[in-house]
């Protein structure tokens, strides 16, 4: 049974709360078209009963992944979490990195961003945010979400469509570069 938006809505006070809550409730699974946006998910251990709370198991590879997010502000490739993790368990695969981070993905606990031609990037969800990557040179500028909230506003309105200007970055060019 997926969660619908009213039902997501009874559970308001966190993450945690909300996963623990569609456990008891015999939920299994949460709709991708109901994204759940963890609001306090503040430390490793939060992550990890959200994690025991939705079924999942806590394995070291799991738990060395969360802790390499919390680690450092800011995004990192797979391939830059599995350097880290393998630091202390070298014999964790970037396959097993992999699937840790869908499934934190799926919990709604780590997005993924695309910062140009490169690879994917991951970050905490409770960090994530829009991008401007200049075409020129290469840098790139924190966008605030209210930056978008106009453009989220009209697509919402005239197409019933809702915008996340988190998951690519825009490209253009930046002072310097223009």
């Amino acid at each position: 049974m997926l969660l619908s938006l009213p039902q997501m809505r009874i559970v308001r006070k966190s993450y945690l709360t909300a996963v623990v809550d569609a456990c008891r409730l015999g939920w299994s699974m949460v709709s991708r078209s109901v994204p759940v946006v963890p609001l306090e998910l503040s430390s490793v251990e939060d992550v990890l009963a959200a994690v025991r709370a939705g079924g999942g198991r806590i394995t070291t590879a799991k738990r060395l992944v969360v802790e390499v997010l919390f680690a450092e502000e800011g995004h990192r490739a797979a391939e830059e979490i599995t350097d880290a993790v393998q630091v202390r368990a070298p014999e964790v695969a970037m396959t097993t990195v992999y699937r840790n981070l869908d499934e934190l993905q799926r919990l709604g606990v780590v997005t993924h961003t695309h910062l140009g031609h490169g690879p994917a990037v991951f970050q905490l969800a409770g960090r994530a945010h829009a991008h401007f990557v200049c075409e020129g040179c290469g840098a790139q500028f924190t966008a605030p979400d209210l930056m978008f909230a106009g453009l989220a506003r009209r697509a919402r309105e005239i197409l019933g469509f809702r915008v996340d200007p988190r998951h690519f970055a825009i490209v253009g060019r930046c002072a310097a570069c223009s």
